[in-house]
């Protein structure tokens, strides 16, 4: 059965199922679900853990035969399997779904998987699993939800911040200095609530102590890029600057994104099927979702514009002077700064235009 997350300590409540299976990619949240599993497990007198990782070479009949024994001391077992890559293999499938039929009542099973592509979801093993055990699929939190999301973390500690727009802000600036990475956003809460006491935080109290803990990856850009958040994305250029990251890696990211909306947007003017665009071009997960809205944004013109700019910004930021002659025809130089000129290439889905200057700050 697949279970909610936030059920899981109602489920809990009920009693204890003899499997457990947790897949995502949201560590601090699949952490946090394990973490109550194996309370309860401890509760319900399953006190012998043994913990199996799935590495190259690793023995599967070493794990049915711990499923299958009691443990030397005579204590109910908690087994843990955890699989890294989410691909288990052939021998490996059928080891899993032998142990989706085991049922011993002296062992409580629990398997950690990554997120699972749909084709892994339907696999014989996996539906064996879910089908004999409960399922927990976490989800990362969307960025606009994670505002929502402090707040209830913070009341879960007796906090809370302002009413009205003082409030809004206070919860959209921890939002924004985390940068999406939820252990981070953990942290800062943790530290508000060894700062201050249970109440009301003002937005003062919460700037002053929450770090700027934002760790900008070059391939979340696409993201900003495709929702048309000028102001995240003009934030990540300067974050990804000022950590020294490498211009050419970060150019080559919007590239390829530019590039792989101009095929979808002429494969779409061609008269193929959206869905089949996608699946060709590799566009899955919450990209799949924003890549419908930035088409019908951006015009083709504008994406070959913008490659052009490209072409010149790579001549730039690799120190080669001067301009092909195909690219200068279709626009002037690039500015001085690579990453000014970057931002202008960013915005050219951003904004669904022409490549237009990064405003002065």
């Amino acid at each position: 059965m697949q279970l909610k997350l936030d059920a899981l300590e109602a489920h809990l409540a009920k009693g204890l199922k003899a499997l457990y299976v947790v897949y995502g990619d949201e560590h601090l949240l699949v952490q946090e679900a394990c973490d109550r599993i194996r309370a309860a497990a401890r509760a319900g007198g399953f006190t012998d853990r043994t913990v199996f990782t799935v590495e190259r070479g690793f023995d599967w009949s070493a794990l049915i035969g711990a499923t299958q024994s009691m443990s030397l001391f005579g204590d109910r077992q908690l087994i843990e399997l955890r699989i890294p890559t989410g691909k288990p293999g052939k021998e490996g499938g059928e080891a899993l779904k032998m142990l989706a039929a085991a049922g011993n009542p002296d062992v409580v099973t629990l398997v950690t998987l990554p997120r699972l592509d749909s084709a892994t979801q339907k696999s014989a093993w996996f539906t064996a699993l879910i089908g004999a055990g409960v399922a927990l699929k976490v989800d990362p939190v969307d960025r606009a939800q994670l505002p929502m999301w402090v707040g209830q973390r913070l009341a879960q500690q007796g906090q809370r911040v302002a009413p009205g727009e003082e409030g809004r802000r206070a919860l959209v600036f921890i939002a924004e200095r985390v940068e999406g990475n939820l252990l981070a956003a953990h942290q800062e809460i943790q530290k508000l609530g060894l700062l201050y006491p249970q109440g009301v935080l003002t937005f003062e109290q919460i700037h002053d102590a929450v770090l700027n803990v934002a760790r900008y990856d070059v391939f979340k850009l696409n993201e900003a890029m495709l929702t048309g958040d000028v102001g995240r994305l003009s934030r990540m250029l300067d974050g990804l600057k000022g950590e020294g990251e490498a211009a050419v890696l970060v150019l080559w990211a919007l590239v390829d994104e530019v590039r792989t909306l101009l095929r979808i947007k002429r494969g779409v003017t061609s008269g193929k099927p959206l869905a089949t665009l996608l699946r060709e071009n590799r566009v899955w997960g919450p990209r799949e979702r924003l890549i419908g809205p930035a088409l019908s944004r951006v015009t083709e013109d504008a994406l070959e514009r913008a490659l052009s700019l490209a072409a010149r910004l790579d001549r730039q930021v690799k120190g080669l002077s001067g301009s092909s002659g195909s690219a200068g025809a279709r626009g002037s130089e690039p500015p001085p700064d690579p990453w000014a000129g970057m931002f202008e290439l960013a915005m050219a889905v951003a904004q669904g235009a022409s490549p237009a200057p990064r405003p002065r700050r």
